[in-house]
């Protein structure tokens, strides 16, 4: 599991993926975080893919046609360090695709990345807790190792697209006014009031740390799943239109409790994985 980075580590990438936000114009989003890593890494592009093992897979946003070619290789194929990352729910580094066992491993992802362009390939699993939303990959077109500070950014922004990709799934399935949401499959941010900007850079450690401890409380309350009582709870926040961060801390400060047969509004809405 990722563990919970520095307060500063996560506050400077914060003000990186805010920056390329406020470049396109938009509010912060998947997207974002994406370009702010390309532009902090030794790494040529990016892309970001919902993964979920009870509902399909899709790529959501990427930086670049490589990159995009890398998620759909992957997503068609059923293997690669993307596949690897979500699965094993550990990060899969890979600073050269020309290594000899990778050619045995992802006999045909290895053959088909490098002639997308890739040489370097890094997954990292997007995780609260039990909970794995999808995955970042990043990319290089030459043999590249991330060191440690460089590894360390990487799974910060891993971090942060996680949140982003959580509330951002409530809002797009939230009441519309007909307009397109701006957390949909292009990448950009939550709409209405999505993490950004009233969390004000908030400590993240501690959103991510609420919503694991809120879902394993739901799982004894309700006597489910982890992956279930977290559909209940991602149902309660959007039917009630409410952040999911609200809802969790009030079921950790025991001013909400659910009811093991799920009421009609609290039904998995259309959407959730």
């Amino acid at each position: 599991m990722v563990g919970v980075r520095s307060d500063s580590r996560s506050a400077r990438i914060q003000l990186l993926v805010a920056e390329q936000a406020a470049q396109r114009g938009g509010r912060v989003g998947v997207v974002d975080v994406c370009t702010a890593a390309v532009a902090a890494l030794p790494v040529g592009g990016a892309g970001l893919s919902a993964m979920s093992r009870t509902a399909g897979s899709h790529p959501l946003c990427s930086t670049d046609t490589v990159s995009e070619q890398l998620e759909e290789l992957q997503l068609t194929l059923g293997e690669g360090p993307c596949v690897e990352a979500f699965t094993q729910g550990s990060a899969v580094l890979t600073p050269d695709l020309l290594f000899g066992q990778l050619q045995d491993r992802w006999s045909v992802f290895a053959d088909a990345a490098l002639e997308a362009g890739a040489r370097a390939v890094f997954a990292l699993p997007l995780q609260i807790g039990a909970i794995s939303p999808g995955v970042l990959d990043l990319y290089a077109n030459v043999p590249t190792v991330l060191g440690p500070e460089q590894l360390a950014d990487a799974l910060a922004f891993a971090d942060l697209a996680t949140l982003l990709l959580l509330d951002a799934r409530i809002d797009e399935t939230g009441p519309s006014d007909g307009g397109p949401s701006d957390g949909g499959p292009s990448g950009d941010g939550p709409s209405g009031d999505g993490p950004w900007p009233d969390r004000n850079l908030d400590d993240l450690g501690g959103y991510r740390a609420e919503i694991d401890q809120a879902t394993g409380i739901l799982t004894v309350q309700l006597g489910v799943g982890i992956d279930e009582a977290f559909v209940r709870l991602r149902a309660h926040a959007y039917m009630r239109g409410r952040r999911l961060a609200d809802v969790a801390a009030d079921v950790v400060a025991h001013r909400l409790r659910f009811s093991p047969e799920p009421e009609p509004t609290d039904e998995n809405p259309q959407g959730c994985a």
